[in-house]
């Protein structure tokens, strides 16, 4: 059995300790959240400091929200931006990665140059606009994405990964009479599952949590995402299509627990989907940042 010396155990107490408290100052935020969106909207208004747990079990902000057309709408898509967008990035960044971690690709380090540049520097938001503009794509679902269909941070992960796979089993395989995509659809890709759920991770999150892009190109209320949805109903306090049924004395208190309602609504699918993920992360954004 390894001895651990005094300094090393109290190294350790403290890592746990700090690592504890960062953990509390992280979660909290969402707990209030999520206590405050089940509580009584009166006691929840009358509170002025820290809450641990719901007064009472209410679940008619729940409710209210999901009576939302707007809510339902931004859910479809969202969902269908987070899909079809996802997918896509895989597909570009998996192609852009395998083709220029081969060694023998003319102009390889060229390439690789001009699509890390963009990282550093761009047109600028109002050229990204008109070329968006041009393309036909002011509001429509498209708009959302075709301009983000490859991020190079995520694209320099993955063609690293790439390049960590040994040349042998490449050159094995070429002798069997596989092909590019053979080689890549049956050797690549399964070798680097943990940065395929890693990408998946990015690019997901990176599709839910996105309010910008919406905000600048769509126009109809019924192409709105969720997250934009959320920002309307917290900034604007757009909660009237909601409280219908509700006194005109209760609303403003029943309006808080909405909010919290929503919150919880837009934010607890992609939580959910992270512990499925999270074995992967580390493993994968490690494989994809180490060599290079």
């Amino acid at each position: 059995m390894r001895h651990i010396s005094w300094s090393g155990k109290t190294f350790d107490l403290f890592n746990y300790l700090a690592l504890t408290l960062l953990m509390l100052v992280t979660l909290y935020p969402f707990w209030y959240v999520l206590v405050s969106s089940l509580s009584d909207p009166l006691w929840v208004t009358a509170q002025r400091g820290l809450i641990w747990w719901p007064e009472g079990f209410h679940l008619e902000a729940y409710k209210s929200v999901f009576k939302n057309p707007v809510i339902k709408s931004g859910y479809v898509n969202t969902l269908v931006i987070v899909l079809a967008g996802t997918a896509l990035n895989l597909v570009l960044t998996s192609l852009a990665a395998y083709a220029l971690s081969r060694p023998n690709l003319m102009l390889k380090n060229a390439i690789t140059f001009y699509i890390v540049f963009t990282m550093f520097f761009s047109g600028g938001l109002i050229p990204f606009y008109i070329v968006v503009s041009e393309l036909g794509m002011i509001d429509s679902l498209w708009a959302l994405i075709i301009p983000n269909a490859m991020s190079t941070f995520n694209f320099i992960i993955m063609r690293t990964s790439f390049q960590a796979i040994p040349v042998s089993m490449e050159e094995s395989a070429r002798l069997d009479g596989a092909h590019d995509w053979t080689i890549l659809l049956r050797i690549v890709l399964p070798l680097s599952l943990p940065v395929v759920a890693v990408m998946i991770l990015f690019y997901g999150v990176a599709h839910w949590n996105s309010w910008f892009s919406a905000a600048i190109f769509l126009r109809s209320r019924e192409l709105y995402p969720l997250q934009l949805v959320l920002r309307e109903i917290l900034i604007n306090n757009n909660t009237e299509q909601m409280m219908s049924g509700i006194s005109a004395n209760n609303r403003a208190m029943v309006g808080e627990t909405i909010k919290y309602a929503t919150i919880i609504v837009a934010t607890g699918p992609i939580l959910l989907l992270y512990p499925f993920l999270q074995r992967y992360f580390v493993k994968g954004v490690m494989i994809g940042a180490i060599k290079e």
